[in-house]
């Protein structure tokens, strides 16, 4: 049996379209890649591009199209991130698995239909369909029944059926629908977007767009002579990830990190509204009454939306290379890597904060392939040294410095480095640009030896100085890093130390060659068979501030000794000192006194406490007399005391004041 709708074939055709190969691709350094693709399209017939579903979010924020014909682009379609089962409610339809033709049918009650029947041409309106009995051991058969427009019901058994075609645009519709949603559904992760133009015949359209892509790898090898410039060879790596094939495609790498960010723009969004009615249109409800009782009723409606996220980064890059030095050489059983045999076409060009390698030749790669592509082989400047950074090893490392003399800026990447026509180990560079010098170490040396010894002085101070009763002191505190180099090779070499920059120290000596963001560089010479030392000097600077009023006349001696006060200076404290030291004078005569008064005040309880016991002796009348005496000898001392104590506080009030103006004026 034959059954063809050829409304299926129709709605299928409705979700191809030209496709439009990829001519160019631009790789970053921001996971992003350029793409633009190109191709003819024939008249009526939309271009189809096909994506990712996670890429569609860069798409719809990157995608441009042209019509290189002359027309206009009218429209560009793409299909929305919905589920299966939503698409298929909102189809109103489902094709369920093994569903017969029949049944399908039944659907559309109403619907007008057309197919050959029995060789002839048969039109009319479904009224049903169903399975119905075939006859005995014979199954089932599908069975439409239609008004036909002679007003004549018909049952057709759909076996003998062909052509059958729906006439009812809605039903159609309805089918491609559906059909879209299951084709889009049977690849999960794909996405299609169509461009649509308008114009007369066949024409050319390209698009071009912005998705995220493997960044691009750069690797180098690197052959150091004994004298002279060195030969830098670089390769780029770029995978081909678009999941279809390259031919002849025009290809660049950028070096640099221009800014992109994923936004939300393919996932439907929808705003939440508020729910608002007449009061005319509501019901009104039942109300119930209670006897002699006072109801109060209170509605609070609390409404809280917090929301708290934390994004902390940190990423850090810890470089090392290691490979073996025996007595300053690294000897390897294997061959050199030498310069490739390769012709680099590459043409390279600053491009705003950017700098890109543009291949000459257009390149090919299945989907899957990654390429190795040499975007430079030229002769570059390079001092081989020794690098010591790390003081938990004895050894330093075996390095070149190099400067970036191509007239390119070179991304950073892993270097292979060959020496004396062997491997002589692996470092990692960082990205930079013409002009610029870097450090790369790839080997220890084993035929040097370093010992670090650190030591720290006493405190000096280096300046007084005073306002407004504040005295400040800085001070700097010497220390001493000395390192004890031994070469045992017999050869000379330089050596760079990096002498860790700490904040709030400051370097005396020696002049650092260079100085990084972390690191002081110093060079030395290295005698062959012989050692060297570097001794490196820095002062911690200490500050210190005092209120002069807390300090004693004591403490205040301690100042003018100092040497670094200037005359200016000393004359200013002596001043105050001797203030402060007829303060203190006056502080000690007062508290003499107040001890002498608190004598007199207990002789005088005892004097008294006697002569209460004698009164009451006869014969006594001697010795009453006596204490009598004592005790007005004493009531006269304590008016005395009491006197001079008043003095001694008027005293000591007029030389605070002299004090207090003393340091309110103190300027040095």
């Amino acid at each position: 049996m034959k059954q063809i709708l050829s409304v299926m074939l129709a709605a299928a055709l409705t979700l191809s379209g030209a496709e439009l190969p990829v001519t160019k691709v631009v790789i970053y350094k921001n996971g992003v890649a350029y793409y633009e693709r190109a191709g003819s399209v024939a008249a009526g017939e939309s271009a189809r591009l096909e994506f990712r579903a996670e890429e569609m979010n860069d798409v719809l924020k990157s995608l441009v199209v042209e019509d290189r014909g002359g027309g206009a682009v009218t429209q560009v379609r793409y299909e929305l991130d919905e589920t299966l089962e939503k698409k298929l409610a909102d189809a109103g339809l489902r094709l369920e698995a093994g569903q017969p033709l029949a049944v399908l049918l039944d659907k559309w009650k109403g619907a007008r239909v057309e197919m050959n029947y029995g060789g002839a041409m048969v039109k009319g309106t479904i009224l049903s369909g169903r399975m119905a009995a075939a006859g005995q051991d014979q199954g089932q058969r599908q069975e439409l029944t239609l008004l036909l427009d002679s007003g004549e019901i018909k049952i057709v058994a759909l076996e003998n059926a062909s052509g059958l075609k729906l006439e009812d645009a809605r039903a159609r519709e309805q089918l491609a629908a559906v059909l879209r949603a299951y084709t889009q559904s049977r690849s999960a992760e794909k996405r299609s977007v169509f461009i649509d133009a308008a114009g007369q015949g066949a024409r050319t359209l390209a698009a071009r767009y912005v998705v995220p892509a493997p960044v691009w790898k750069s690797s180098y090898r690197l052959t150091l002579p004994e004298t002279g410039e060195a030969m830098l060879e670089g390769w780029a790596i770029v995978e081909n990830n678009t999941g279809e094939d390259w031919s002849k495609v025009e290809l660049t790498v950028v070096s640099g990190k221009p800014v992109s960010f994923i936004s939300q723009l393919y996932e439907p969004r929808y705003v939440r509204r508020q729910v608002a009615s007449l009061g005319e249109e509501e019901g009104v409800a039942p109300e119930l009454y209670a006897g002699a009782v006072r109801e109060e009723a209170v509605v609070a409606e609390l409404m809280a939306d917090a929301n708290e996220g934390r994004a902390k980064s940190a990423q850090r890059l810890a470089v090392g290379s290691a490979g073996g030095v025996g007595t300053g050489r690294f000897v390897a059983p294997a061959a050199a890597p030498m310069m490739s045999s390769v012709a680099v076409s590459a043409a390279a060009r600053e491009a705003g904060e950017l700098f890109e390698y543009r291949f000459g030749a257009a390149v090919s790669a299945r989907r899957g392939e990654s390429l190795l592509l040499p975007f430079v082989q030229q002769k570059i400047t390079a001092r081989r040294l020794l690098v010591y950074s790390d003081r938990s090893s004895v050894n330093p490392r075996a390095a070149a410095e190099l400067t970036n003399n191509t007239g390119k800026t070179l991304d950073g990447g892993p270097i292979t480095v060959a020496q004396a026509g062997a491997y002589a180990g692996e470092a990692l560079m960082e990205t930079f640009k013409a002009g610029d010098k870097r450090l790369i170490s790839y080997a220890v040396d084993l035929g040097t030896r370093i010992t670090t010894k650190l030591d720290s002085g006493a405190a000096v101070t280096r300046q007084i100085t005073a306002r407004r009763g504040v005295i400040t002191t800085r001070s700097a505190v010497e220390m001493k890093t000395v390192y004890t180099v031994n070469n045992v090779d017999a050869r000379a070499k330089t050596l760079v130390v990096e002498h860790p920059l700490s904040p709030g120290v400051k370097l005396v000596s020696p002049a650092a060659a260079e100085t990084t963001a972390s690191d002081y560089r110093f060079s030395v010479s290295l005698p062959a068979n012989g050692g060297q030392t570097l001794t490196v000097v820095e002062e911690r600077e200490l500050r210190q501030a005092t209120q002069v009023s807390s300090l004693t006349p004591d403490a205040l001696f301690s100042y003018l000794e100092n040497k670094a006060l200037s005359a200016s200076a000393r004359k200013q404290l002596e001043a105050i000192a001797a203030q402060k030291r007829e303060v203190a004078a006056v502080d000690a005569e007062a508290q003499a006194l107040n001890t002498e008064m608190a004598g007199i005040t207990r002789d005088q309880e005892r004097i008294r406490q006697n002569l209460s016991a004698l009164r009451q002796v006869a014969g006594q009348e001697q010795r009453v007399q006596g204490y009598a005496a004592e005790l007005q000898k004493g009531d006269t001392r304590m008016v005395q005391a009491r006197d001079r104590q008043a003095e001694l506080q008027k005293r000591k009030a007029a030389l605070e004041a002299q004090v207090q103006s003393l340091i309110e004026g103190l300027d040095f």
